[in-house]
């Protein structure tokens, strides 16, 4: 069957907001999910078109200097006043673009420090997953000199290991993601700085399927990866 990808292309006016500076930094945004989503970010990335229908891909110029978590919502609508809101990642502004320094919980985070010519980049099940993802620098090497940039993801459904009192459910009570144990629980044996924590038994599982994600708040293995002069990175939602 003939690939019905939708290519879009969005280029951002970044001369307005770096003077006599460029933007070398490029994102491919691809959807593989069999349902749309909507990008969102939890620093200003001025992305003006967050929709993500199935089997489109995007490339996007980011800032030289940026630093936050991009994230994917789910099941997204306006109600009749207009208010937007998602099941799964929601930001709590009820716009369509979205800035929350916060989002709902569970979610998965991609992490990203970018210092142009360096990007640091992670995958995050602290606060849970709503998301499969992976992120897949394109070229590059690794700042300590240690070998090319690795790819990292989370490619497992947390959905068939996630205990009943984690599980995030939408108002028909469907499973939309799997909560951390501290988010949904509040314990303080669950919850932990980043300083001397350790991983709990859910976190553990967690580790188990997605052993390049980071699953606690002390979780370093793998590291932060910092990349040096990759061509671009790949972000797939529902990779497969």
């Amino acid at each position: 069957m003939a690939s019905r990808a939708i290519f879009k292309f969005l280029l951002l006016p970044l001369l307005l907001l770096i003077p006599g500076g460029h933007c070398d930094v490029t994102f491919h945004f691809t959807n593989q999910c069999p349902y749309t989503i909507w990008r969102a970010a939890s620093t200003d990335m001025l992305d003006a078109e967050p929709e993500l229908p199935p089997d489109v891909h995007t490339t996007y110029s980011m800032d030289d200097r940026w630093s936050g978590s991009i994230w994917a919502r789910t099941q997204c609508s306006n109600n009749a006043s207009f208010y937007f809101s998602c099941q799964s990642g929601d930001c709590g502004s009820g716009k369509l673009v979205c800035v929350s320094p916060q989002p709902a919980y569970p979610v998965t985070l991609i992490n990203l420090d970018i210092n142009n010519p360096v990007v640091s980049y992670e995958v995050s099940l602290v606060h849970g997953q709503n998301m499969r993802v992976r992120v897949q620098p394109n070229g590059g090497m690794l700042v300590d000199g240690s070998g090319p940039c690795p790819v990292v993801d989370c490619a497992r459904d947390l959905k068939d290991v996630c205990p009943s009192f984690l599980v995030a459910a939408n108002k028909d009570g469907r499973y939309v993601g799997c909560y951390s144990a501290c988010d949904a629980l509040k314990e303080a044996k669950y919850c932990c700085g980043d300083s001397g924590c350790q991983p709990d038994e859910f976190s553990k599982r967690n580790k188990e399927l997605c052993n390049m994600a980071h699953t606690y708040p002390g979780d370093h293995n793998p590291p932060k990866y910092q990349c040096k002069g990759a061509e671009s990175y790949d972000i797939t939602f529902c990779p497969v």
